[in-house]
């Protein structure tokens, strides 16, 4: 009976150990995933009453072109980061903007969002779009495209592509990325949350590889569908993601004589014949010097023979007449002509051994067939 109460305990300690197991995951997997609707709370100046010890600057260039939008825009760029009690400059000599904390400043990050403000001002985003960096939720990055393609006329179609027709393909991407993309010169300036900055760095960097942005957007459509889905949350997603792959791959060339590589053997390789090797091999090492000789002379007057009939036939190759082209059959006309010259022939000869030299004419002998038909055709055609 005592063995049954133990194992009893055995069993009840197992399933409270698992049920343990299972409250941890739970705990872990609620932890990892944020609420709906929460947001940070925002930093104010009970949280630093006593503000920054040092003061800290950052200054960035803007180009030419950008100088009179840069001149209507900076009293709204000075209020706005006058809230974060954050001192502006302009100076339109030398081309460039200065952003520095005062002695008011109380938020330490206030003066990294103006350095990326003024960053993404001389990157040629309006005004009312690079605001936005003074916010919380949202983040900057630029991406420099300029040196990815080595080939001008290369980059150039890659960059077109990203915007697409219209800026079709540019809109897709931001309506998916909860972003804003300005494709400007070198760069590619995106601003919005961390989780669409990654993603559109990964579209523009794949499309400056020739990776078309098409599938890229295509992924994101199927993520989008999916977050939807509260049960596919802790689950991978790559049975639903489509898989590309490249169909037109530069074949290599091979080459037309391959070189097969010898198998490896530790000997080195036997050494080759010499001549007395050879002449012992096939006996001549053993004749005299005037039977040498004379196979010598065999060979050479053999080889002499052979030269001096080749030679022959190549001069006899002039005298051999070249083939004649057969001649063309006659017509079937040229009979009938010949045919036609004998009668006329005949009739003159009988002609003239009817007249006689001072003798009155004998009737004439009636026309051929073919003089009469030609006579009528005559007559008819006068008609």
């Amino acid at each position: 009976m005592a063995s049954s109460t133990e194992g009893d305990g055995v069993s009840e300690t197992q399933t409270g150990k698992k049920s343990k197991k299972t409250k941890n995951l739970v705990d872990e997997s609620e932890l990892l995933t944020v609420p709906d609707g929460w947001k940070e709370p925002q930093f104010t100046k009970e949280d630093n009453p006593r503000g920054l010890l040092e003061e800290s600057s950052f200054a960035t260039l803007f180009p030419k072109y950008r100088e009179a939008y840069l001149k209507e825009c900076w009293p709204l760029v000075e209020k706005a980061l006058g809230e974060t009690h954050i001192k502006t400059s302009l100076d339109l000599i030398e081309g460039s903007m200065t952003v520095c904390t005062t002695k008011k400043t109380f938020d330490p990050y206030a003066i990294m969002r103006a350095r990326d403000l003024i960053k993404l001002l001389a990157r040629s985003v309006p005004f009312e779009q690079a605001v936005r960096i003074l916010e919380d939720d949202v983040a900057c990055d630029i991406i420099k495209i300029g040196t990815m393609v080595r080939s001008r006329e290369r980059f150039v179609k890659r960059r077109q592509r990203l915007i697409g027709p219209k800026g079709s393909t540019l809109k897709a991407l931001e309506l998916l990325t909860n972003c804003y993309v300005m494709v400007q010169g070198n760069t590619v300036s995106a601003l919005g949350p961390y989780s669409g900055l990654k993603e559109v760095r990964k579209v523009v960097l794949d499309t400056m590889k020739n990776i078309h942005p098409i599938y890229n957007i295509k992924t994101l459509m199927i993520k989008r569908e999916l977050s939807k889905d509260p049960e596919l949350r802790m689950q991978s997603w790559e049975r639903f993601l489509p898989k590309f792959r490249h169909k037109n791959l530069a074949k290599r060339k091979e080459p037309k004589k391959k070189s097969m590589k010898k198998e490896y053997t530790p000997f080195p390789p036997p050494q080759p014949e010499s001549k007395v090797d050879k002449e012992l091999s096939t006996g001549e090492f053993f004749l005299r010097e005037s039977v040498k000789k004379r196979k010598k002379m065999e060979e050479i007057k053999v080889k002499q023979a052979t030269a001096l009939t080749k030679k022959q036939e190549e001069r006899n190759k002039a005298f051999i007449p070249p083939k004649e082209k057969p001649l063309m059959k006659k017509t079937s006309k040229a009979p009938t002509e010949a045919k036609l010259d004998i009668e006329a022939l005949k009739d003159k000869v009988k002609k003239a051994k009817t007249k006689k030299l001072g003798a009155p004419p004998v009737n004439p002998a009636p026309p051929t067939s073919s003089t009469t038909d030609k006579k009528k055709n005559k007559a008819k055609n006068k008609g």
